[in-house]
Formats: structure tokens, sequence, C-alpha cells
């Protein structure tokens, strides 16, 4: 069987660049190790609150964590009040 490429790229770069292992990310999120395996490959789809907590963790957007834009930066956070 061919390996696919993977869905989400950019999480595995930046988990390595980070120099994490997945199941420090996976301790992050509160799920198993395989389950973070999965949404790095791109098998599962990754939850919303699951994106937002790693936007916020390595500081960026979702946007670019899911290959929208290729721009780092995060968006102003909204003011709560």
């Amino acid at each position: 069987m061919k390996d696919r490429p993977e869905k989400f790229p950019r999480l595995k770069d930046l988990r390595e660049d980070s120099d994490l292992k997945q199941k420090q990310l996976a301790d992050l999120l509160h799920i198993g190790q395989p389950a973070y395996n999965h949404y790095e490959k791109g098998n599962r789809e990754i939850p919303i609150d699951c994106l937002i907590k790693l936007a916020e963790f390595y500081g960026t957007s979702i946007d670019y964590l899911v290959g929208v834009t290729d721009i780092m930066c995060p968006y102003p956070r909204k003011i709560r009040g």
C-alpha cells in the first residue's frame, strides 16, 4: 500500500521544530497518542476545540495549521467584555 501524503504536515513540522513528541501534544489535548497520530496524518478530522488549543499553544492561527494561509502570525484576539 502506498503512503498517502500527510493532510496536516504543519502539525508535524511545528511539533518537530518544538522538539516535542506526539504524546506530549496528545496530553495537552487530553487524548491518546494514537488519536493525535491520526490527526497529524489526516486519518481523522481534528475537532475544533483541539485546533483552537493547538493554535494557541503554537501562537498561530487555525488557518495556518490547516494550510489555508502561509502567514504564521495569529489573528488579533477578540476582546471579551
